[in-house]
C-alpha cells in the first residue's frame, strides 16, 4: 500500500488510530458509573453525583514529570511514568481532602512508539485504578522534529471534589501542634536535574550500575513510583474528622520541588512556622548518597528534594499517637519530624 503523504512528513494517523483502538480495554479498570459517554468523544464527560455533597468544591491539579523522563527514555522502561503522573496529581489535591474524579493525559511525542505508548497508558490506567480515579479522555501530538528522537513529553491534569466545609485549608493551626512525615519512596518526581548530574556526571554512574548500598541499579532506583498519598489521606479524614467539631488532621502539604522549605508554608496561618528536625525519620540510602557524595550544600539538599518524607501532616498534638497509629495500620511508614511554633509562616530545617 502507497505510503501516505502526512505519514511520509512523520505524521501517521493510521497507526494512532490503529494503536488508540486497543484504549477500552486499558482503560477499563479506571471506570467509575458517574463517567458518560465512550472513549474517543471531543470531551470526557462525568456525571457528578452533587446530591452526596452539601457544597462541592472541585478541586484540580495540573502537572508533568520533569527530567525524570531522561531516566525513562535511557532505560526505555515507560510503564512507571504514567503512574507517577497520576499518583504525582492525585497527592497534589489530597492536600486540601479532595477525592480524585477523573484524570487527563497529554503525550507529545516525534514519533509514535507502540510500546511506549501502551507502556505510558497502563501507567495512566494503574495510577488511576488504585486512587478510584477515572481515565476520561486525553490527548497524543505526533510532532516530527519537536522532540530528539526517541523522546516524548506528558503531562496531567486531575479534577476532584471537597465538601466546601471538609476542606482543608490549614488555618487551625496553631503553636504546639506536632508535624508526621510520611515516608517517600525516593525522589518521586523532583530534583532529577540535580541527581542525574550528581550520578551520571560527577561520580560517572551509568543507569545500569549496580549501587551495594541501594541493592538496586542506580536507574532503577532512581524510577521507582512516586507514592499516592490520595486513599490514605481518605482514610485518616473519614476516621477522624468525619463528625465535625474541633478538626484534628489540619494542614497537609505534598513535599515537591522546593522541599519542606518552601511546600509547608503554603498551608500555615501568618502567626505560626514550623520547625522540621534532622535525623528524626530514616533516611533512605539513595539521600545519604547524594548527601555524602553530591557536594551540595545541606540547606540546599532539603530545598531540592523531599529527602525521603512525601507528605506532612500536622495534627493535634495529643492526638498524634492515634493518627500514627492508623497510618501505620495502612502499612505506611511514618514519623514525628517537627512541630509548629510561634512565626510568620515560615518552615525551617535544624
Amino acid at each position: 500500500m502507497k505510503q501516505k503523504a502526512y505519514a511520509k512528513a512523520g505524521v501517521d494517523i493510521d497507526l494512532g488510530n490503529r494503536v488508540k483502538a486497543t484504549l477500552p480495554q486499558l482503560l477499563a479498570s479506571t471506570h467509575r458509573p458517574e463517567v458518560l459517554g465512550k472513549v474517543g468523544g471531543f470531551g470526557g464527560l462525568f456525571a457528578l453525583d452533587v446530591k452526596k455533597y452539601k457544597q462541592p468544591v472541585l478541586v484540580s491539579s495540573t502537572d508533568g514529570v520533569g527530567t525524570k523522563l531522561k531516566l525513562a527514555f535511557a532505560m526505555d522502561k515507560h510503564d512507571t511514568i504514567g503512574e507517577d503522573l497520576v499518583n504525582h496529581c492525585v497527592d497534589d489535591i489530597a492536600v486540601l481532602g479532595a477525592e480524585p474524579l477523573f484524570f487527563l493525559d497529554y503525550i507529545g511525542t516525534g514519533k509514535l512508539k507502540p510500546h511506549v505508548f501502551k507502556e505510558l497508558i497502563e501507567g495512566f490506567a494503574r495510577g488511576c485504578a488504585k486512587s478510584n480515579c477515572a481515565l476520561i479522555g486525553g490527548e497524543t501530538a505526533q510532532m516530527p522534529g519537536f522532540y530528539q528522537p526517541g523522546e516524548y513529553d506528558v503531562s496531567g491534569t486531575i479534577v476532584g471534589v471537597v465538601e466546601k466545609s471538609k476542606m482543608l485549608t490549614g488555618r487551625t493551626i496553631k503553636k504546639g501542634d506536632v508535624v508526621i512525615g510520611l515516608a517517600s519512596s525516593g525522589l518521586h518526581t523532583n530534583g532529577y536535574s540535580l541527581a542525574r548530574q550528581i550520578f551520571f556526571e560527577k561520580l560517572k554512574m551509568k543507569p545500569t550500575t549496580r549501587v551495594p548500598e541501594l541493592k538496586n541499579t542506580i536507574g532503577a532506583e532512581l524510577l521507582k513510583v512516586h507514592v499516592s498519598y490520595g486513599p490514605l489521606v481518605q482514610k485518616l479524614l473519614k476516621k477522624f474528622d468525619a463528625k465535625g467539631g474541633a478538626k484534628i488532621i489540619k494542614g497537609l502539604a505534598h513535599i515537591t520541588g522546593g522541599g519542606f522549605v518552601d511546600n509547608i508554608p503554603r498551608v500555615l496561618p501568618k502567626n505560626c512556622d514550623v520547625v522540621i528536625k534532622k535525623g528524626s525519620w530514616e533516611m533512605l540510602p539513595i539521600f545519604k548518597i547524594i548527601q555524602a557524595k553530591g557536594g551540595v550544600p545541606e540547606d540546599e539538599l532539603y530545598q531540592v528534594f523531599n529527602m525521603g518524607i512525601g507528605m506532612t501532616i500536622i495534627v493535634a498534638a495529643e492526638k498524634a499517637e492515634a493518627v500514627l497509629k492508623e497510618i501505620f495500620a495502612a502499612k505506611q511508614k511514618a514519623w514525628v519530624i517537627g512541630e509548629v511554633v510561634k512565626g510568620k509562616g515560615e518552615a525551617r530545617v535544624v
